[in-house]
């Protein structure tokens, strides 16, 4: 494994696991108050492009984090919509 993929799987991981928390409050909480519906929206589609850009460019960094952002975001969303 080279220095740029090991870099690449570095930036998923801290990325991607910054949404463990977010995602563990609201399940715990259901509170979504504060978490702006547009941003969310406007994110969870971002990721889905970004997924499709890793399978496109088969870019293994890219499509672990976004397939794993992509349920954590989508989950926040799915909240942020039944609870909001």
């Amino acid at each position: 494994m080279d220095i740029s993929t090991i870099i690449g799987l570095l930036a998923a991981t801290c990325t991607t696991v910054s949404f463990v928390p977010q995602v563990i409050q609201i399940l715990k909480t259901k509170n979504t108050q504060g978490i702006s519906l547009g941003m969310y929206v406007i994110f969870t589609f971002g990721i889905a492009c970004w997924l499709v850009y890793g399978f496109y460019l088969n870019e293994l960094p890219i499509i672990i984090a976004n397939s794993i952002t992509l349920i954590l975001a989508a989950t926040i969303l799915i909240f942020k919509i039944k609870h909001g």
